[in-house]
Formats: structure tokens, sequence, C-alpha cells
């Protein structure tokens, strides 16, 4: 053997346990010891990849020693690498050549060897082409028979140019024993390799003609099917005298077997089938099995549609449907990449949350489309029984199964884009909690065997890309949040539903209402306008709505007269057809005043400006609130006029100020309800002004949570308070110290045209909202904390 080494390396060492890696072919192993992790890591840091894969003598053992490997096996490259649940990593290498280690040793917790190329050693080139020939037609024999040979490996041994590859592809396809293997690749001689690879074969077709003999003698012994058919025939007879041919039952059979069903399921079925046949037509109970069987036939189990492998084709239709939404695009193309490196791996349960009209429904759609996959949406809203998600037992008289089979039924595969729209919305009632339904169904670890109770056996869902939208979390179960990968969809700013205006919304109202390019021209000061003064919204509904109802006014136009000019909208035109804008930015919330304060909310629908006002009147010290406020927002403003009461001296409020007045604090509008601690500074700002006597600067905003402390804690919902801060002309935002990093989340061009301000007291906040008014001879502390403002903002007075 030693004369025919050539090319010496100095390689890590894979013991491989229950395989042999030949050259020529690939393979597959998973690495869980931490022997074998230290080797695969070690080679794929270097720049040929190349290890040397030698086969363990004794599979069982766990704990080996460099005498446990044979020294002769094949040095490979690796291809991939995927790290799988606990740990295991999957690596897929492709074998190069064969080889002979000088001796195994162990350095850095791994095995490694100096290895020397084994060559192959040709004889008498007629002798080798007859023994080829004779292997040849075994391996037909031995691999063709019973489908064992599959067309991707008929193919690579038709290609084979020698006995060694020939052999090499063979022996990787077949299931002998390792001792056969190691010894075939540890034979240099191509004769003597042959003549061992031909035994081999000899051996595998004696198993082959005993295991057909052993199989003859069981379907001899087994009279029980011919015993039913003989039986079934009768039925038969008797189906047709009375006027029933059967058939109905031999094609359920028929379905059944070709459907591919689980085992269980289907040997459930053909009983059910059978109990058919021993009924009348005219039963009810007929009629129920007849059901649920087409219930089972008509839904996928094998059907599978194919994911697109391009990942730039994936991401070109989600762009040409959607802008913006960058972070799901990201998502999708990662699982995508991640399903073309693996093969196979769970789907992802994603939920959507953010205001209405932001593209979260028709994003669902456009996943679907750029993957390659059907497409089935549910709506969640207003479902209280959890029947329809589980379904009903076939006990029930129009029992029927649950909506996520019924979806599946309708979309033919088994790996649709499956939208549960409106999550946040699902109520429970006396007849179940829907939530905890769909705890099973989107949760990757128990979904691949969810049960109906209709169909009363598991289906698997594993393949399912479920998405499931909302407009908040806040209603979602925890239990059913935590089963989810939440992604957060902010409202749009002004530039951004300019863009979308442009590329979507204009073209497809053009569409809708018949009208051509040549007809009408928006421009962007336009469409700005529209946005500004006829919707007030985090996504573009009402800007859709809003163009629609242009398109349809120069469509009556040209409807009356088709030689009408080209429309060529401007702001004055665009008020021409709408009327007067309904919002404007109310000039008089930017100025000045003593106990009103721009506060900022976050609700369902988007961000939100609030003005919280406060006034003192004559009383006994009681403090009322008013607009609606929840017991969250009560409770903030205790914690905010507790706290300045207790620092009532510093602040120059009178103590007789706690006695001898009310206080009044009023959030308009008053019939919306109005919840939440982020209020807290602003309401704070809002009393201390009040008892003062002290303006508070029009021009900023305000928003967090505020303790008996006077600390500022953090909030959520950051940008889409900072969207409805520039929506109303405000150009400083003052924030808790906390969400300082939320601000890298925020479009530039709101942090271009906002000042953002964290702070973590209220002092700094009432250093720079509150302003000293004009008779201030007996406010102690005004001048030292105007002195404290950051960042260079500061008060004006309003003399």
């Amino acid at each position: 053997m030693m004369d025919n080494l050539t090319r010496t390396n100095l390689l890590p060492v894979i013991p491989l346990r229950g395989k042999v890696a030949f050259p020529n072919t690939s393979v597959i192993f998973e690495v869980g010891r931490e022997m074998t992790l230290k080797a695969v890591n070690r080679a794929n840091d270097t720049a040929d990849r190349l290890v040397l894969i030698c086969s363990q003598r004794v599979t069982e053992k766990d704990e080996i020693t460099p005498d446990d490997v044979y020294k002769v096996g094949c040095v490979a490259k690796i291809k991939q690498m995927s790290q799988l649940p606990g740990g295991v990593v999957r690596v897929l290498c492709e074998g190069l050549y064969r080889a002979v280690a000088r001796e195994i040793g162990v350095e850095g917790g791994y095995f490694y060897a100096v290895c020397d190329e084994l060559k192959s050693k040709r004889g008498d080139e007629i002798l080798e082409e007859a023994y080829f020939r004779t292997a040849k037609a075994l391996v037909k024999d031995v691999l063709g028979s019973d489908g064992k040979l599959s067309k991707e490996i008929a193919i690579k041994l038709e290609s084979c140019q020698n006995a060694d590859e020939y052999i090499n592809v063979a022996l990787s396809a077949m299931r002998v024993r390792l001792e056969i293997k190691q010894q075939s690749l540890e034979e240099a001689d191509v004769i003597e390799r042959l003549k061992l690879f031909e035994r081999c074969l000899n051996d595998e077709l004696e198993i082959a003609k005993i295991e057909k003999k052993i199989a003859g003698a069981v379907r001899q012994s087994i009279d029980k099917s011919q015993k039913e058919y003989f039986l079934r025939e009768q039925v038969k007879a008797i189906h047709t005298e009375l006027g029933d041919d059967g058939k109905e039952e031999d094609e359920f059979r028929e379905k059944i077997k070709a459907k591919g069903l689980p085992a269980d399921l289907e040997e459930k079925c053909l009983k059910e089938v059978n109990r058919m046949e021993k009924m009348q037509p005219s039963s009810p109970e007929y009629n129920v099995i007849s059901g649920y069987l087409e219930q089972v036939l008509a839904l996928p189990w094998t059907e599978e549609t194919t994911d697109t492998e391009s990942l730039e084709e994936c991401i070109k239709v989600l762009d040409a449907d959607h802008y913006g939404l960058e972070k799901i695009k990201e998502r999708i193309t990662e699982y995508l990449a991640v399903l073309k490196l693996t093969g196979n791996m769970k789907a992802p349960i994603l939920c959507f949350v953010g205001p209405p009209g932001v593209g979260k429904t028709s994003i669902a759609s456009s996943i679907a489309r750029a993957l390659h996959r059907k497409f089935v949406r549910m709506s969640l809203g207003g479902v209280r029984d959890e029947a329809e998600i589980r379904g009903h037992r076939r006990t029930y008289i129009g029992a029927m199964p649950g909506r996520i089979l019924y979806g599946m039924k309708n979309a033919g595969s088994i790996n649709p884009v499956f939208l549960l729209d409106e999550i946040d919305k699902i109520t429970a009632d006396m007849h179940g909690d829907p939530a905890a339904a769909l705890l099973e169904a989107l949760d990757p670890e128990q979904n691949a065997t969810f049960r109906d109770r209709y169909l009363e056996a598991p289906y698997d869902l594993s393949k399912v890309m479920f998405i499931t939208t909302a407009n908040s979390l806040d209603t979602i179960p925890a239990p059913l949040r935590d089963r989810m990968e939440i992604i957060e969809l902010s409202g749009y700013t002004m530039e951004e539903k300019t863009e979308i205006a442009k590329r979507y919304l204009v073209p497809k109202q053009l569409k809708a209402n018949g009208l051509l390019d040549k007809h009408v021209d928006f421009s962007l000061p336009a469409l700005r306008f529209m946005i500004e003064g006829y919707t007030k919204e985090a996504g573009v509904r009402s800007l859709e709505r809003t163009v629609g109802g242009i398109c349809r006014k120069v469509a009556v136009k040209h409807a009356k007269n088709k030689r009408v000019p080209k429309v060529k909208l401007t702001c004055e035109k665009v008020e021409e057809m709408l009327g007067a804008p309904r919002f404007k930015i109310d000039e008089a919330a930017l100025e000045a005043q003593v106990g009103a304060v721009n506060g900022l909310a976050w609700t369902a629908v988007g961000g939100t400006t609030l003005t919280v006002e406060a006034t003192t009147m004559p009383g006994k010290g009681e403090l009322r609130l008013t607009g609606k406020l929840g017991e969250v927002m009560k409770e903030s403003a205790q914690a905010a006029l507790s706290f300045i009461r207790a620092h009532a001296e510093e602040y120059g409020v009178e103590k007789e100020a706690f006695t001898e007045k009310d206080l009044h604090v009023h959030v308009p509008e008053g019939a919306t309800p109005k919840d939440g601690p982020s209020a807290g500074i602003t309401i704070a700002t809002a009393i201390l002004s009040a008892l003062t006597g002290r303006t508070v600067r029009g021009d900023i905003a305000m928003t967090g949570e505020i303790t008996l402390r006077g600390k500022v804690l953090p909030i959520g919902g950051l940008k889409e308070k900072a969207l409805a801060a520039r929506r109303v002309g405000i150009k400083t935002v003052i924030i808790p110290k906390g969400n300082e990093k939320d601000l890298e989340e925020l479009p530039t061009v709101v942090k271009e045209e906002i000042s953002f301000i964290p702070v973590d007291e209220v002092d700094e906040v009432f250093a720079l909202a509150i302003c000293a008014k004009k008779k201030s001879t007996d406010v102690k502390r005004a001048n030292a904390l105007t002195s404290r403002v950051t960042d260079g903002v500061r008060c004006k007075d309003n003399e």
C-alpha cells in the first residue's frame, strides 16, 4: 500500500459513526460531540476547508481514542454547515480522495493526522474491464430491483469514468456492513477491489432472493383478504338487487388509498367505509360518515408548493407591492435564506402590530406571492366561540371542521401563508376562549400534531407560515403573545405617504375609475395638501379615499365631455373639488398659555396630540379630573399633584393654594376615552403652571410617566407620538431618558425637524417648559430652574 501514497496533508480528523465516506460522493452527518465540533470548526476556519473523515470501529462508543478510528479514510471538503436545535451541527462534505493517516494524534481537544493520498494500483486493463462490466450488470440486478436505485444514483453511475469512481458511488448507495465498505475503501489494487465488490453484490442478490421467498410465504399464509373480497362481492350483488350499485364505497376506498393519509387515519377511514356498506343510503349516519370522508379527502396531506429560490425575486415582489416596511421584508428574506441553506425549517409565527392602514394585511398577501405560496386569510374579529377554531365533534348535527382546517382545504397545500387577521379582536364567552384554542396552532413545537375535534386525528401545520395582525398587543393573552414573533409597524411620515400615493394609490384609483395618466396630473404639492388638510391618520386609507374622490370628480367631467383637457391638480383645485380642508394646525395651541400643556398620546390607531388643561378656583383643595380619564391616568394626576404639593415651597407655590383653592384638570376631547401613565409629566406641568400663574411654552410637547420622587420613567410608542408632534408643527419634544435609545428608529426627517430632549427628573421638564411670569418676585427657584435647560433650549418671557 505504501508504494501508492502521494500528496501529504496535516488535517483535522472527523470520526464518523455508522458510515463510510467515499470519494466522488457527498456525505451528510450530524456533529454533537465536542471533540468533533472542534475539528469541524478548525477545518471550516481554513482556506481549503479540508478534513479527513475516518469511520469509527465501534459505532456505539462515545469516548474514543485514536485507536478506535480506522486509519484509512476519505479527504473531504466542507461544503455547508447548519445549526440544529440542541447544539448539533449538520455538515455536508464532498469526498475528494482516499488517504492513509500516518498517525492520529490529539491536539486542542480534537483528532488530527498527517495523511497521504492513497493512489489506485492498476494491473491488466483487459481483466479490469471484464470485472468492471460484470460488476455493472450485477449492480443493475441488485439496486434496480424493487426500486432501490434512485434516478439520481442511476444517472451518476452512468457518468462514472472508471471502476474506482463506480465502486465509490455504488457502495455509498448500498446498505451493506460497515466492515465491507471499509475493506473496499482500504484496497488499493483496482482488480482486487472489483473482486471484493462483486462478492458483495452476489451476497446482496442472495439476500434479496431470501427476502422475496419469505414475503411469498407470508402472502400464502394470509387468506383473510380473500375472504373479505368474497364477502364484499356478495354485498355488491345485494346492492345491485336493491337498486344501489355500491360504487360510492369503492370510490372512497380508492381515494383513501391514493391520498397518502397517515397510516392510522387511513385505517380509520377504511373502517368508516366498511360501516357505510352496512347502512342504507337514506340513513342519517350514512350521510354523516360520507360527509366526514369527503372533508378528510378534501384536505391537503402531501400536496406542497415549492418556495422560490431567488432572494432577489422575493425582494423585488415585496418592493413592487409595498413602500417601506423594511423590518417585515428583512425578516422574510432571512427566512428564505435559511430555508435555502438548510432545505427544511419550521415556518415562523409572525405578528404584525401597528395602527390601521399601514399595510399589515396587504403585505401578508405579497409575502405569499413572493414565496410562490398559496394565501389564506381568516378574520378573527368578533370570533368568540372556541369551536370556530377547533371545530365541532361529529356527535352534533351539522358538525364541521374548524376554520383553520377549512382554510387549509381552500389552500390545497400544506405550506400556505395563513393570515389570522385582527387577532387582538377575539373575545371569550360561555362557549370557550378562541385564544386558548390558538395556542396549539401557533406553537411551532406543537402544531405538527394539531387536533381538530371534527377530524379526530392529528394534522400537520408545521409547514404553514402563520401571520397574525393586530392594532394593539394589550388585548392579546400573554401565553399567545409569547408564541409569536412581534414585528411593530409605525405610522408613515409625510414623505412616506407622498411616495406611497405617487407609486401605488394614484395608479390604483386611476384604474379603478377608468382614467388614464392623460386625464389628470397629481402634483406633489397637491398630494401634500391632501395629506395635511383632508387626512389625519397613521396609515393611508383615508388618503386613498381622498384620491378616489378626486378621481371620481374628474371621471364625471370626462363622462360629460371627453374633450375636457387634462386636469392639473393644484392646492386650489383640490380645495375646489373637496371643499375646505377638514384639518388645520391650531395656531393657538402653539402659543404660550397658563395651565395648558401639549401632551402626546399613542393609541391603537396611531399617535396623536392632546392638550392637558388645568385651572384653579376658590374651594377646599379638591382635585377634579374630567375628560373621560381611565384609572391609570387618574392615578398619574394624583401622583403629579402629590409631588408638587410636597415641594410647594421650592416651586414658589403658596401653601394656601392647596386648602383654599380647588384644582380642575381636563383633557379634551371629552368624549374620547384616555388612559395610561405617559401623560404624568404633562399633567404635572399643567398643575404647576396653574398654581403659579406662569405660562407654558406652546411650541413644546412632552411625554413621560412621573413618580412621587419626581423621576421620569420611559413610555411606549415614541415614533407614533413623534409623528403626531410633527403633524401639528411642534419643534421640541421632551422625552424620558430611558427612551433615548428609541430615537435611532425614528425617520431622519423627523429627527431633523424636531429637537428631542431626554430628561431624568421632572425638575428638568419644568425648567424647559415653564416660562417666568411678569411678576416673579416671590418665585424662589425661577432663575435656578431656567439655568438647568439642556441643549441650549431656553424659554422666552411673554412680556
